[in-house]
């Protein structure tokens, strides 16, 4: 997954400078940069979904040919009965 990538030491400044002290903005920047590794984009997810769906893919393709075989054997016993 790709990682978000920002400037902690500015966003430390800025909380800083809001008003928190050394050790709560110390905190919320190691909330944030721990909180990037569960970020999900939407290529990885993508790409994820289509490796998880080709092998359904796959058997959907060969139930669709083997419906098509059964019909087509069904029709000529049909026909068969009534020609």
């Amino acid at each position: 997954m790709t990682t978000i990538t920002f400037d902690t030491h500015k966003f430390f400044q800025n909380l800083r400078e809001a008003g928190f002290d050394q050790q709560q903005a110390e905190a919320v920047l190691r909330v944030v940069v721990d909180s990037q590794d569960a970020l999900v984009t939407r290529d990885y997810l993508d790409q994820r979904l289509e490796k998880d769906l080709a092998p359904l893919k796959t058997d959907l393709a060969v139930v669709k040919w083997m419906m098509g075989v059964l019909l087509a054997g069904v029709i000529s016993l049909v026909l068969k009965a009534y020609f």
